[in-house]
């Protein structure tokens, strides 16, 4: 069967690939265009699972709250390079996943590659096919549900690479969006003291008083020392002990107490982090290249 330009171009359109590829998938299925995207579809799987080993340390962060702020999700989409990063069909995939999981509510990874977007394809096609026309290897990584009975959401994305979801009782949209900024910023592991685990302040509390016993000071001064530096401690990690990156005079705490609100939980999640990047020497890779070629 003759392969004619607007074949081609239909195909084009309901699949993102390139021409000549088009092309290619039509003449195999003999014109069928549902058969040329049932190949492209095999292809892709078997190309995306060859470049699921590679390194994906880039990619964005996407917070996905419903209408009435009580339940929300943040999703890290990742690729290979920060170029696809800002690719407007990367950008498209990573923002209807985060629509599937507020939607759906899947237990993992595995239960959202299998749910079906409004294309009709499932995640993982979706995924997959994105894969064969970018080149790249991605991957969806993590995602978190949050909901709230009594308070509302508030989120903050810093860029792409940085986001939070925050859930806070009292207060107003703007002090929420306030502190999800700092959360980005601050990056506390906790909200209060109350929730540091206590086997990290007894680690911490050792370490300490290792420092502070080589002063060769009195065991009354140490203690007094050790006790100062836990504080100072405390107030590092937890939400509400750190200074408000907006008034650095009053800490988190305080600004929620004057407004009467308190913060439930949050979650911030950074690209990228955690995973071990490659470290690319361009200079002894050119080196290479010469030294083999002389």
């Amino acid at each position: 069967m003759a392969i004619t330009a607007a074949m081609v171009k239909e195909l084009r359109e309901r699949t993102g690939a390139g021409m000549m590829e088009c092309k290619k998938m039509l003449v195999e299925s003999d014109g069928d265009m549902d058969g040329a995207i049932e190949i492209m579809r095999k292809n892709g799987a078997a190309k995306a699972d060859k470049k699921a080993g590679r390194i994906a340390a880039e990619g964005r962060i996407v917070i996905a709250i419903n209408d009435d702020a009580r339940e929300g999700a943040i999703v890290e989409v990742n690729s290979e390079t920060d170029f696809v990063a800002k690719d407007a069909s990367f950008l498209g995939f990573a923002e209807a996943v985060g629509a599937v999981v507020l939607a759906d509510k899947p237990v993992d990874i595995q239960a959202l590659a299998s749910l079906p977007l409004e294309s009709g394809e499932t995640v993982e096609e979706t995924r997959a096919t994105l894969v064969t026309k970018i080149g790249e290897n991605i991957q969806i990584r993590r995602f978190e549900m949050m909901t709230t009975e009594t308070g509302a959401l508030s989120s903050y994305l810093h860029g792409e690479r940085i986001g939070v979801l925050l859930s806070m009782t009292g207060g107003d949209e703007q002090l929420g969006k306030d502190v999800a900024m700092h959360i980005a910023a601050s990056n506390p592991t906790c909200v209060s003291e109350e929730q540091v685990p206590a086997e990290d302040l007894a680690k911490e509390k050792e370490i300490l008083v290792a420092q502070a016993e080589g002063s060769g000071k009195p065991a009354e001064i140490i203690e007094k020392m050790v006790a100062g530096r836990i504080r100072k401690y405390l107030s590092e990690i937890t939400l509400e002990g750190q200074a408000f990156v907006k008034d650095p005079d009053q800490t988190v705490g305080k600004l929620l107490a004057a407004a009467g609100a308190k913060v439930e939980a949050f979650v911030r999640y950074e690209v990228g982090d955690g995973i071990e990047k490659k470290q690319e020497d361009f200079a002894a890779e050119v080196a290479a290249q010469m030294e083999g070629s002389s």
